[in-house]
């Protein structure tokens, strides 16, 4: 799926041909890189069964092809294996982005036959003790038994890690454990910087070392592997001096629904204030994609102001992501600050530099990193 950071560019010819379905924000992991709303126990009221289908259905009527099954953590629904059963019969290819808890083999098979095609299953590191600390749980073991079951059940399998300054040490590790896993696609995605992980930016945002010496890692395992496996390698935007096509731009390719039924051009859109994003339940699908004000807002370059209006790259990077704008400069419409052409590209560059004076952490998680949790949990937590 196309995201932030994806190299990937593609015409949708207007279809919003990837689908996410985020089925709830309930996850049991505290991953403080999260790319949930900070505020996600405000959500309560998630779609039912019936309401999810209506939006399969619609999905496909408006062209969508490839679905996404996330979270929070999608497994936490009891009803997914009727909605991949319900997604497979609409002709969708399925995949399921999980952290692996609450899977185990038999919900595996029942997910294999109702007709789920692929797994991304998320790691954080290799070793058990580091990787509690990271997220929160002890989980690792289960993980590396479920990416097991997953290939022995014959599923496509995306490895996917999350990578900051506290694992990105660790890329050869987890190259040889993608190798012994037998997966075929391994991604080490960089963060992208909203919100739970825009809490801990400061302590997550990796040096230019370390990126350097994890990017010669991946290209020399790519040499040693060739095509039994690959890998991909995500490069966090703010090293760049050009902005990447977020989602290939505003309301091109991509349309994800909240577990509310809030309709989005990106799973992070919700965080730009004074949109008023479209829901599910009092619009037709059709009507949010075409014609809605929220996913026609950033569409096509009228909306664009300089540098971008007259810049040569515009129809390649469409301005960059309106996201990263709306959160450096307060304006949604503005450059994407990490464009070098931007007046405001000087917030990136003292942040690159704070994160080259503070270096390589010395210890597994030597930061104070806020975890994600309820703010109930952290008002008890705090009396």
């Amino acid at each position: 799926m196309p995201k932030d950071g994806s190299g990937l560019s593609l015409d949708g010819l207007g279809l919003p041909l990837w689908l996410v379905l985020e089925l709830t924000y309930k996850c049991p992991l505290k991953c403080p890189w999260c790319s949930n709303p900070v505020d996600f126990d405000q959500y309560r009221n998630e779609l039912t069964t019936e309401e999810w289908k209506k939006v399969l259905r619609a999905g496909r009527r408006l062209g969508s092809l490839q679905l996404g099954f996330t979270g929070g953590e999608p497994m936490l629904r009891n009803d997914l294996e009727e909605l991949v059963a319900e997604a497979d019969s609409l002709g969708y290819y399925t995949n399921l982005i999980t952290s692996g808890v609450g899977l185990n083999k038999d919900r595996l098979r029942a997910l294999k036959k109702a007709g789920l095609k692929q797994v991304q299953l998320s790691i954080q590191s290799n070793d058990r003790q580091h990787s509690t600390k990271l997220v929160g749980v002890d989980v690792l073991d289960h993980k590396i038994d479920i990416a097991r079951s997953i290939k022995a059940e014959g599923f496509p399998m995306v490895l996917n890690v999350p990578v900051s300054r506290f694992n990105i040490e660790r890329t050869e590790a987890l190259i040889d454990l993608a190798e012994d896993l037998g997966v075929e696609y391994l991604e080490f995605a960089n963060l992208q910087y909203y919100n739970w992980a825009l809490l801990n930016r400061a302590e997550l945002l990796p040096t230019r070392e370390q990126l350097a010496k994890s990017e010669a890692a991946v290209n020399a395992a790519r040499a040693r592997l060739g095509k039994k496996l690959t890998i991909f390698f995500v490069v966090p935007d703010y090293y760049d001096d050009r902005p990447k096509a977020c989602m290939n731009g505003w309301g091109a390719v991509h349309l994800t629904i909240a577990p509310d039924g809030t309709a989005l051009p990106c799973q992070e859109a919700r965080l730009i204030k004074g949109i008023d994003f479209p829901s599910v339940r009092d619009h037709e699908l059709d009507w949010i994609w075409h014609k809605s004000p929220a996913f026609n807002k950033f569409r096509g370059d009228s909306w664009m102001s300089e540098p971008c209006r007259s810049c040569s790259e515009k129809e390649k990077d469409f301005g960059g992501c309106r996201c990263q704008a709306f959160l450096f400069t307060g304006d949604a419409a503005n450059t994407d600050p990490v464009c070098s052409k931007s007046s405001n590209r000087h917030l990136i560059d003292n942040l690159i530099a704070r994160a080259e004076q503070r270096g390589i952490p010395e210890t597994a998680c030597d930061g104070p990193l806020k975890m994600r949790e309820t703010k109930r949990r952290q008002r008890s937590e705090a009396q």
